[in-house]
Parts: C-alpha cells; sequence; structure tokens
C-alpha cells in the first residue's frame, strides 16, 4: 500500500470487531511512528497503549464517572465562528444520519457520544502525554507522531479514531496508566479492525475544495 492509498482509506472508524491486535503489531506500529517529524529532535511523545483487562477495568472506572473531570485543554474554542462552526455541525448531522438518529432525539446522541468512552468497542486503547512544560510546537510534533501511527495502522490493515474526548478524564487516564503528575493528556486513540456491515463505518466525512483554504502562486 502506498501512502496516498493509507491517507485515502483513514477514517475515524466508531465500530470494531472484538478481535484481538497481536502486541507484536502494536509495538512495530508505535516504534516505527517515532520516525515523525520532531523540531529539534525532542520526540515530545510518551505513549500508553491498553488492551485485555487493564483496558477493560479502565473502562469501566470510566463508566462510573459520565460527568467527566476537569478538562485538560479546551478542545474547541469558546463560541466557534463560520466557517468552523458550520463544519463541526454538519459532520456531526452527517455522523448521526447515518445510523439513523434524527436531531430531536437528544437522549439516542448522548448515548452514542458515550461511546467515545468504551473506545467504540476497539481492543486496543492508546493515550497520548507529553509534559506539561512543552509548548504548541510539541503539540504540533505530537500531532505529526499521531497521524504517522494512524497510517502505520492502515498499512497493517487496522483502523483508529483519534480522540480528543480523553482531555475529559486525565486522572483516570493517569491512574490507570502511571502517568507522572508533570505530563498532561493529549489525545487518545481507537486502535482494531473495523466492523464492515456497521453504518457509522459507512460514511465519511466532507472536506472543502482546495481553493477554498489554498493560494498557490507564481504557478502560471
Amino acid at each position: 500500500m502506498n501512502v496516498s492509498d493509507a491517507v485515502e482509506h483513514r477514517i475515524s472508524v466508531r465500530a470494531y470487531k472484538p478481535d484481538p491486535v497481536p502486541r507484536a503489531v502494536v509495538a512495530e506500529i508505535l516504534e516505527r511512528a517515532a520516525r515523525a517529524p520532531s523540531g529539534g529532535n525532542l520526540q515530545p511523545w510518551r505513549v500508553y497503549a491498553l488492551t485485555g483487562a487493564p483496558l477493560e477495568a479502565f473502562k469501566a472506572g470510566v463508566a462510573q464517572n459520565p460527568a467527566g473531570e476537569p478538562m485538560e485543554y479546551a478542545v474547541y474554542p469558546p463560541d466557534l465562528w463560520d466557517p468552523f462552526r458550520t463544519r463541526r455541525f454538519e459532520n456531526g448531522e452527517q455522523l448521526y444520519a447515518s445510523i439513523g438518529v434524527p436531531r430531536e432525539d437528544k437522549a439516542a446522541r448522548l448515548r452514542w457520544f458515550a461511546r467515545n468512552a468504551q473506545f467504540f468497542g476497539a481492543p486496543v486503547g492508546i493515550f497520548f502525554c507529553l509534559d506539561r512544560k512543552l509548548g504548541p510546537p510539541q503539540w504540533s510534533d505530537l500531532g505529526m507522531y499521531m497521524q504517522t501511527v494512524m497510517l502505520l495502522a492502515v498499512e497493517r490493515g487496522l483502523d483508529t479514531c483519534a480522540q480528543e474526548f480523553w482531555a475529559r478524564y486525565p486522572l483516570s487516564v493517569a491512574r490507570a496508566t502511571g502517568l507522572p503528575e508533570d505530563h498532561m493528556v493529549f489525545s487518545g486513540l481507537a486502535l482494531g479492525y473495523r466492523d464492515p456491515d456497521h453504518p457509522i463505518n459507512g460514511w465519511r466525512s466532507t472536506r472543502d475544495p482546495l481553493d477554498v483554504w489554498c493560494d498557490l502562486k507564481g504557478w502560471e
């Protein structure tokens, strides 16, 4: 599989088969992803991968606290403005339409949102963390590391869903992983084999065309 195919194939998968992922495969993906760009070669990522009993125990604990904990950071700016507000709104509408949940059924939407806390049934949950004293450039590096993980997963026949949702549970993540106090939770990632029959995996989020957000200058 070439890079273009991996980029095209990668989507945020929200329903997984229970099939386990071998430890060697997970370790290989995480290690190879460390070739991602890193300013000054700081390699700011600290990664924890859970499966089996540790993952089930973690999910059970989180399920007892649906309200969440003090957030690590605001995932979205307050009073989101256009075009970002419209993009987010349309994305949500498309997602819930794929599983037949109307906008007025708030309870059903909340139940689906709560599936974040179960990693959408994925057999592997991964947390990406970094030292609190690092800044936005290192957050960017960690994001590039995550993207590399996701593309390598596609190459191995796996699927993923990045989850900033886990910024809602920093204390629970720290307890489950032994995360040092001077480190923060940046994001989580569901990893596993997609359920091809589930309708929520049958849609793709839209992207604006190139000319909306890119200027190419100097070409005739």
